[in-house]
């Protein structure tokens, strides 16, 4: 049984791991931290978890094998370090970090402890993308384009939940991240040339509301990915994959064909959530003492990227 703490566990992320973990029997959920007190103890008593802290050092010194980090983007490094140093193996949501030189150093720490540090590309698990990879690696199929929208309504500082956000949610360093690493995964590669475009900052978040990013292989293969916090409709990832032998059209767990004909995904995995899967291989690589799929070390080459595109947008963050 691997004894798990999950931090930001009342927030959007930290709820959808909870609720993951709970039908993983290898492991168990010790401890949640919070920095809202009465938020984290209530949250415990619902979910019956033995220890709520709405202070992170108590939180490490809880009896936990790992952690999860569901925390703010640029707590990433500091935590995942702090938590390595202390014994734990550590799950950090995506984007790792916000910037590549913390990337560095949460790669570093891992290297260093011998233990398991993990990010949460969860495209890499959802049954959808899994079906794709399947046929990429039994030779049926070779991508020639991704193309990749990821549109939100956010005009405001909230999260998934509609709750007020402590921190600013980002275009690159978080929506992008996704759809970068995943075009390296499915296609092997990584992109020897990038652009982007940015529009023009929101005048109190101070960040850009649109984006387009651009990418292609050494072998030729390409990516275009348009973000927006601006789109007031249907929200979310949409990707499709232009394939020598096929077009298919991925939305985060399901799978559809060119013609918007449905693909059966049953028998991919043993779940059809991706956030339970990827918390699955997070509990397994601890159990084999393996190097995990999604490890810190190869989450450093979407870090890459997207510092690369940074360097050249002059992204604007806060």
């Amino acid at each position: 049984m691997i004894k798990i703490g999950v931090a930001g566990a009342y927030g959007a992320f930290g709820l959808k791991h909870l609720d993951a973990l709970a039908n993983i029997k290898e492991a168990e959920v010790t401890a949640v931290f919070g920095p809202n007190k009465d938020k984290i103890t209530a949250l415990a008593g619902t979910k019956k978890i033995p220890k709520a802290c709405s202070s992170y050092e108590e939180f490490l010194d809880q009896d936990v094998d790992a952690v999860i980090l569901s925390t703010p983007t640029q707590l990433h490094c500091e935590q995942s370090v702090q938590a390595l140093e202390a014994g734990k193996h550590t799950f950090a949501e995506i984007p790792m970090a916000d910037s590549l030189a913390d990337a560095k150093k949460m790669d570093a720490a891992q290297k260093k402890s011998g233990l398991i540090g993990m990010v949460g590309h969860v495209r890499r698990f959802n049954p959808s993308h899994q079906w794709v990879k399947n046929r990429i690696d039994a030779g049926n199929l070779s991508i020639q384009q991704m193309d990749a929208q990821t549109y939100f309504f956010r005009r405001t500082n909230t999260n998934a939940k509609g709750e007020p956000r402590s921190w600013t949610d980002h275009l690159l360093w978080h929506h992008a991240c996704h759809t970068i690493d995943l075009f390296m995964y499915q296609t092997g590669e990584v992109p020897s040339e990038v652009f982007g475009l940015q529009g023009p900052p929101h005048p109190e978040l101070g960040i850009a509301m649109d984006m387009t990013i651009g990418l292609k292989t050494p072998s030729g293969k390409v990516c275009t990915l348009s973000l927006s916090f601006n789109n007031n409709g249907p929200f979310g990832s949409f990707f499709r994959y232009i394939g020598d032998s096929g077009t298919y059209i991925a939305r985060y767990d399901d799978l559809f064909d060119g013609n918007d004909e449905p693909i059966d995904l049953s028998g991919v995995a043993v779940s059809n959530n991706g956030i339970e899967l990827i918390d699955r291989e997070f509990v397994t690589a601890i159990q084999e003492g393996r190097e995990p799929n999604s490890s810190f070390a190869q989450g450093l080459a979407a870090m890459q990227v997207m510092q690369k595109l940074e360097d050249q947008m002059g992204v604007m963050k806060v």
